[in-house]
């Protein structure tokens, strides 16, 4: 069972784990045992996540979301089975609370009288040193 709020679980039935071979080296050892984790959440049909967390969800854009509405998460950082396991679970849920997690709204803001003042001084400015650079051709022979 996955504890997401106070309100919010996502019962062990829901979650679907596969045990695989883990890449890279190990030796003998990794040829043989199954270590590495692909935990596969289906958050399109699970019936225990409201339906304000499954649109947040599926509307972020995430490696990790299959265009079917899936989570796939593969985890082997570890040797152990078990905390390749807790490892999968705790990003399942760290990408879940990161999709819950509301934006500031901005509140645009006037610039102030000064800043206004100090641009338009520099476009002057500006505008002098180009008129003092502008010559009459010829003026030079």
């Amino acid at each position: 069972m996955l504890t997401l709020s106070q309100r919010v679980t996502i019962p062990a039935q829901e979650l679907e784990f596969q045990m695989i071979r883990a890449s890279g080296p190990g030796g003998q050892h990794v040829n043989k045992t199954s270590t590495a984790i692909m935990l596969i959440f289906d958050v399109k049909h699970s019936p225990s996540l409201p339906e304000h967390y499954k649109s947040r969800i599926l509307a972020r854009a995430h490696p990790n979301l299959t265009p079917g509405g899936k989570i796939i998460i593969k985890a082997q950082q570890h040797r152990s089975q078990e905390m390749n396991r807790q490892d999968a679970l705790s990003r399942l849920k760290a990408m879940i609370d990161a999709a819950m997690v509301v934006q500031k709204k901005r509140i645009a803001t006037k610039p102030t009288r000064a800043s206004q003042k100090r641009r338009l001084d520099s476009k002057k400015r500006q505008g002098q040193t180009k008129k003092l650079r502008q010559g009459k051709p010829g003026s030079y022979d």
